[in-house]
């Protein structure tokens, strides 16, 4: 059985958990083009190493952030939002701060 440690809930089965897209600043909607947005809609990186992504615990509806290595699977590390809303959003005057993923996911 594949294990999640959620920071609210704790460990919790991973079939209590969804994937909600790569952790990454959104662009500016308002300034960006169609093809820009676009790019960032559809156009994941998917890189191979460790990445950040939300997830959501579905039974609290509680989303977070995990690091996880997309080559072994394994998840290293989850922490609440907060953590990282200062550092990947720091630039964006506090844009798109709650939640989301690529594909516009909500938190």
């Amino acid at each position: 059985m594949k294990l999640m440690r959620c920071p609210l809930n704790g460990v919790r089965n991973i079939s209590e958990f969804r994937h909600g897209g790569e952790a990454v600043p959104h662009p500016d909607a308002s300034a960006c083009t169609d093809a820009q947005w676009a790019d960032f809609v559809f156009m994941a990186e998917n890189p191979a190493g460790v990445v950040r992504e939300w997830w959501c615990h579905v039974a609290t509806g509680y989303w977070f952030i995990a690091e996880r290595n997309t080559v072994t699977d394994e998840i290293e590390r989850t922490y609440p939002v907060e953590e990282l809303q200062g550092e990947i959003w720091a630039n964006q005057g506090g844009a798109n701060q709650g939640g989301g993923g690529q594909g516009g996911q909500q938190k």
